[in-house]
């Protein structure tokens, strides 16, 4: 088996990995909401209704990640949210104990951007189609091209 083929399958352990930290951070926001809401509004001055959103983005975005359903549209979320988190809320206590997570999530969400979700999940198996965009078809396109060159 080449490193191309390989290289499907390079998106399954970021995403679980990301989905279950994602999730991991979401959970405590919504089992304890007014925590999470006077969290937002005293300590770094977002809203207070944001608290829900934030806390059902990363669980379901999770929960998304982790089945490979709607990976692109989960990452861009999920990269919204760790740019708004680092600059909001983490920035100012520096980089180690600070932002790194957040940094390496975002750079984790980005490259499943790129990449869409693989071949080990649920877009790419049951649905057999990446909801969007259609990166499946790219990457069908793109192995027809090397096997020609093979040939």
């Amino acid at each position: 088996m080449t490193f191309d083929r390989l290289a499907q399958y390079g998106p399954f352990p970021l995403r679980i990995l990301a989905g279950v930290a994602f999730i991991a951070h979401g959970i405590p926001k919504l089992s304890n909401i007014a925590g999470t809401e006077h969290f937002f509004s005293n300590m770094i001055g977002l809203p207070a209704s944001l608290a829900l959103p934030i806390g059902l983005l990363e669980v379901v975005g999770g929960i998304a990640l982790i089945i490979g359903l709607l990976t692109r549209i989960a990452s861009m979320l999920l990269i919204i949210e760790m740019i708004g988190s680092t600059l909001v809320a983490k920035l100012p206590k520096g980089f180690v104990g600070g932002y790194e997570l957040d940094l390496l999530l975002m750079a984790v969400a980005i490259s499943l951007l790129l990449t869409g979700p693989g071949r080990l999940s649920v877009e790419w198996n049951i649905l057999r189609r990446e909801i969007f965009p259609k990166g499946k078809q790219m990457v069908l396109q793109q192995e027809q091209g090397h096997s020609k060159v093979t040939s």
